[in-house]
């Protein structure tokens, strides 16, 4: 398990899942797969190189952010990053049933963040929001970063009230900042 290094440079930069039969695959999508290399680290598989450089992109930007898993190495279809041991957002709205002000807060403070950093897409889908261990707020899938530029996180909401009480979010919200309530009451109409 903690041997992946001699295999990745051993590959030039091009694995497939087959280099890591045996190992726990966390996570399988259109853009690739994620599997878990060691206790803190896992590699995401990438079917296009073009959406890796994507993806790359927006981890590199984003080192300077906790909110951004640590990026630790790459090649032409893969990327090596940190593991996050916890909970998505729909795993932590399905156990608590409601959701919390200081979950919220969180939420504002990752958009927040993705905005400092320069990312054009503020928004993200819940699943893409992970909390790790000590709540701290983390997220990924990052490839559309700077694809398009987003100021409302119609999927995030669009999301939370599929898995929650919107109306909840948006009552926190208000008592977070009403600004940003009025604002963001207005495009949902």
């Amino acid at each position: 398990m903690d041997n992946y290094s001699e295999l990745l440079s051993s590959k030039n930069g091009v694995v497939t899942l087959r280099d890591f039969e045996g190992r726990k695959v966390i996570g399988k999508g259109a853009d690739g797969s994620v599997i878990q290399l060691t206790e803190d680290r896992c590699i995401k598989i990438f079917e296009k190189e073009q959406t890796k450089n994507l993806e790359l992109e927006a981890f590199q930007v984003g080192q300077q952010s906790s909110i951004i898993p640590r990026l630790y190495e790459h090649g032409k279809n893969f990327i090596v990053m940190e593991y996050i041991s916890g909970i998505s957002l729909p795993q932590l709205l399905k156990k608590e049933k409601r959701i919390s002000e200081v979950v919220v807060r969180k939420i504002l403070y990752m958009l927040e963040e993705m905005k400092r950093i320069g990312f054009l897409r503020c928004d993200t889908e819940v699943r893409h929001i992970l909390f790790n261990e000590n709540m701290d707020i983390k997220v990924i899938d990052l490839k559309r970063a700077f694809g398009s530029s987003r100021s409302i996180p119609t999927k995030l909401l669009k999301g939370i009230a599929k898995k929650a009480d919107l109306k909840e979010f948006m009552g926190h919200l208000n008592d977070i900042d009403p600004g940003l309530y009025r604002e963001w009451t207005r495009a949902l109409k």
